[in-house]
């Protein structure tokens, strides 16, 4: 059971890794209801993360998460202690802190920029996640963190992706300045012109054709001087066979 898991978030890794340009090492975003969960049980987070994703990884959280747990007293007291070990990333609620489902959804807006992963054991923030392309999410089922397969959001972003080569403007200005530096794009420019070039005929079947042409009249006058001399011969036989009779 173990090694199909492993299988599976192998290949998960690698739909994010070929299509959203996710590397190490692995930012995972992380809020309360995951820390309560890896606490009750018995999940090294930190441990046991970075052998599952196949890679190192950053474990991070918000202000708005830790004061959330910090709202909520003793019952997630272990939790809010796990999440404050993690590295704190700057969100935009600085003056006026929002709920961690909230923060978090605001941290992995605009395409997720960051190649943020969302570990959450919030049902309902997970949905929202999920009609998001491009964003990994995370959750602790049976014992064992789970890496979910891609959304179909995100599987659709990435069919429309192939089938329309639908290339980001950044990524074209790199191509051509790629191009441009390794000669690329004058030789694709001396091709085109090569390419429409009117052919004409070629001079050496031109030549072929009249050396054929004056072999065959060679042969030809060989053959009429053959036939003339044959000619005369049998005049002159004629002509004494003429005189003998005579």
């Amino acid at each position: 059971m173990k090694i199909t898991r492993q299988k599976h978030a192998k290949k998960n890794m690698g739909f994010y890794k070929h299509n959203f340009q996710f590397r190490e090492p692995f930012q995972v975003l992380v809020d309360g209801t995951f820390c309560h969960a890896a606490l009750r049980n018995k999940i090294q987070i930190r441990e046991q993360l970075p052998g599952y994703l196949g890679g190192a990884t950053q474990l991070c959280t918000t202000r708005c998460i830790l004061k959330e747990l910090e709202s909520l007293g003793k019952a997630l007291y272990g939790a809010k202690l796990i999440a404050q070990s993690f590295q704190v990333r700057s969100c935009s609620h600085h003056k006026d802190p929002v709920s961690g489902s909230a923060c978090l959804l605001s941290m992995v807006e605009e395409g997720n920029p960051h190649h943020f992963f969302v570990a959450t054991q919030d049902q309902d923030l997970a949905n929202k996640v999920k009609k998001k392309a491009g964003i990994p999410l995370l959750f602790i089922i049976q014992n064992t963190m789970v890496l979910d397969k891609p959304s179909p959001k995100s599987l659709a972003f990435v069919q429309t992706l192939q089938t329309s080569q639908l290339v980001p403007e950044h990524q074209k200005q790199s191509i051509v300045q790629l191009k441009e530096k390794e000669g690329l794009a004058k030789q694709e420019g001396e091709k085109r012109r090569k390419r429409k070039r009117a052919g004409g005929p070629n001079p050496l079947s031109c030549l072929k054709k009249k050396k054929k042409t004056q072999e065959s009249q060679k042969l030809t006058e060989k053959k009429k001087r053959r036939r003339k001399r044959i000619r005369v011969k049998a005049e002159a036989v004629l002509s004494m066979q003429k005189n003998e009779k005579e």
